[in-house]
């Protein structure tokens, strides 16, 4: 799914956001891949790794500046720029108390 970042506002009550939002720790659900602001080679490159709408994503490290950052996605750890984490939009998992 390629979106821009104006046709997604919310999904299922839930604010989207950019991955490079997240909180460190924070766990969210990929909603698509801003193409347009991302670039078709880059979007492509990141469907084709899995960041594609549904999977539960992860922040684990940044290093100071946030780039790169390292994430989580499925059993796979991937380091993004943050030009990258910027185009993946996301929706934030609720914190189970």
């Amino acid at each position: 799914m390629v979106a821009t970042a104006e046709e997604i506002v919310s999904v299922a009550g839930y604010e989207a956001k950019s991955l490079v939002d997240l909180a460190f720790s924070e766990t969210a659900t990929v909603i698509s891949v801003d193409a347009q602001q991302a670039g078709q080679g880059v979007a492509r490159r990141l469907a084709e790794i899995g960041f594609l709408p549904g999977e539960a994503i992860r922040i684990l490290a940044r290093v100071p500046g946030g780039d790169p950052m390292a994430v989580r996605i499925g059993s796979s750890t991937f380091a993004l720029r943050r030009h990258e984490a910027s185009c993946i939009r996301v929706r934030a998992q609720p914190v189970s108390v």
